[in-house]
């Protein structure tokens, strides 16, 4: 019995040390690949002339959707923003998913809006539509506002602005997001670069404006948040985005593409069957069920990212909400394993199935169970007095150094590309954060993560519910 424990326990310990040696591994592979795939990215831009692309005839039509649910504080800001985008041809539909704030008036009052007839045949379910409005001033034609009941959902009110939606390609977005001008332009420019393969979803870098300067829903100055909350989501964006999503775009293993962000093929993501209601992760839901349905149907894809930050958005600024979304993510990447676990390891889906689901499912899903059970054994070896304190503090000290100087290296490489920031004091807090983000910011992730899990296990009801924004007009104090 005694030889059967210790085998246990021996098999734990390498498998614990294999998975984290695995893991330091895919994000030194992640960090070569970003780099490559950002370099290849800056030589194509160099011989890019968007004013030509701009004026070209062929460039395909874009709907760009913004759900709100009681956005008051920023939708007027938001709107504004989004009619200022820089493209030929594109619509903006605003879909007012039964707020129960003065969003509808607000939007009525400064843009305009009447009432008018539409021919609704919608192709994906959605809540009933109480109203489509259209502005009678000339310069707010672009503008469509849906009114429509509640549906408990940001992926319901979506799918509404999917079914009223006129051009080929939509671009969904949120409400407490700002766009650079010409997002658009460098959302749809993979998609008319690509011969050989059908371009299904392209997404961009996104970053916080909880602090920026911003006026009339445009950014004026960028600066880190001043509060450090905010500050270590910025941090984990710029990782996440610029050494993450950009490493798995060299290979065409891009896991997700941002609810903030992100330009979708409108045929391919109807007959996926759209946004999932019924999901608490439905922006990467989508994304999966479009792969799905493209490895179903042979057909040849590949999803795009850029490393240029073109959203900006407000983060949570106090730990209740963003234990809701983050406790949100975690249940929704749980549903969606369940969901399409069809997928895991299966050729018939290329590198989604080989590749991305596996990463997603044991480096994603699997990280803070392990996390969470190793701590455990961690402590019960010093309490039982079996830990060797040398080694112990040797490995935990590897560990902490690898985690900062990956952090370290994100937001140096992001900043000597693009310098976003003009202040490098601004840069080096940002990296000096990293040094606090294992004692107070990850432990918080872990513990989200598990009690989404447990959400999910439970079944216990969960919706979209207002996320208490404070509005860009007092961004500035986060």
């Amino acid at each position: 019995m005694l030889q059967i424990g210790q085998w246990l326990i021996n098999f734990y310990e390498s498998s614990v040390f294999a998975y984290g040696a695995i893991l330091l591994l895919i994000y030194t592979m992640l960090a070569i690949f970003s780099f490559i795939s950002i370099r290849k990215y800056l030589r194509r831009e160099s011989c890019s002339d968007y004013h030509d692309l701009l004026k070209s005839a062929l460039s395909p039509g874009i709907s760009v959707i913004a759900p709100a649910f009681n956005e008051g504080l920023s939708i007027i800001m938001n709107v504004q923003s989004l009619l200022t985008l820089n493209y030929p041809i594109f619509e903006v539909l605003l879909i007012n998913d039964g707020s129960t704030d003065n969003s509808m008036e607000q939007l009525i009052k400064v843009f305009e809006l009447e009432k008018v007839d539409f021919a609704y045949n919608p192709k994906l379910h959605a809540k009933p539509i109480r109203g489509i409005y259209k502005s009678t001033n000339p310069a707010f034609s672009k503008l469509t506002v849906i009114d429509k009941i509640n549906g408990k959902s940001k992926a319901d009110a979506v799918n509404a602005g999917i079914n009223v939606a006129s051009f080929d390609y939509f671009v969904c977005t949120d409400v407490d997001c700002i766009l650079e001008m010409d997002t658009l332009l460098k959302l749809i420019k993979p998609v008319m670069e690509e011969s050989s393969r059908r371009i299904i979803a392209v997404g961009a870098t996104l970053r916080t404006a909880n602090s920026c300067d911003i006026d009339q829903g445009v950014i004026i100055q960028m600066k880190p948040p001043s509060k450090l909350l905010p500050k270590f989501q910025e941090m984990e964006y710029i990782r996440a985005f610029v050494l993450g999503k950009m490493g798995w775009n060299l290979i065409n293993c891009i896991p997700n593409v941002s609810g903030g962000l992100g330009l979708f093929d409108k045929e391919i993501a109807i007959k996926a069957g759209g946004y999932d209601a019924q999901s608490f992760g439905e922006d990467m839901e989508l994304l999966v069920r479009m792969c799905r349905y493209s490895g179903d149907n042979q057909i040849k894809y590949a999803v795009k990212y850029i490393p240029e930050t073109l959203c900006w958005t407000e983060v949570p600024s106090t730990i209740k909400i963003f234990m809701r979304q983050r406790s949100r993510w975690a249940r929704g990447l749980a549903q969606l394993m369940y969901a399409h676990f069809k997928m895991f390891f299966n050729p018939q889906y290329g590198r989604a199935g080989l590749i991305t689901f596996p990463y997603n499912f044991f480096f994603e899903l699997l990280a803070p169970i392990i996390e969470i059970v190793g701590l455990i054994y961690y402590l019960y070896l010093w309490i039982s007095g079996r830990i060797n304190t040398e080694y112990a503090v040797l490995l935990l000290l590897f560990v902490y150094s690898y985690s900062i100087m990956i952090t370290t290296i994100a937001i140096l490489w992001d900043q000597i590309t693009f310098r976003y920031y003009k202040s490098w004091k601004d840069v080096l807090l940002l990296c000096a954060t990293a040094c606090l983000e294992i004692f107070l910011y990850h432990p918080m992730i872990v513990f989200f993560s598990i009690r989404g899990y447990y959400y999910f296990l439970t079944g216990k009801k969960h919706v979209w519910g207002d996320m208490q924004r404070q509005g860009f007009g007092q961004a500035r104090k986060n």
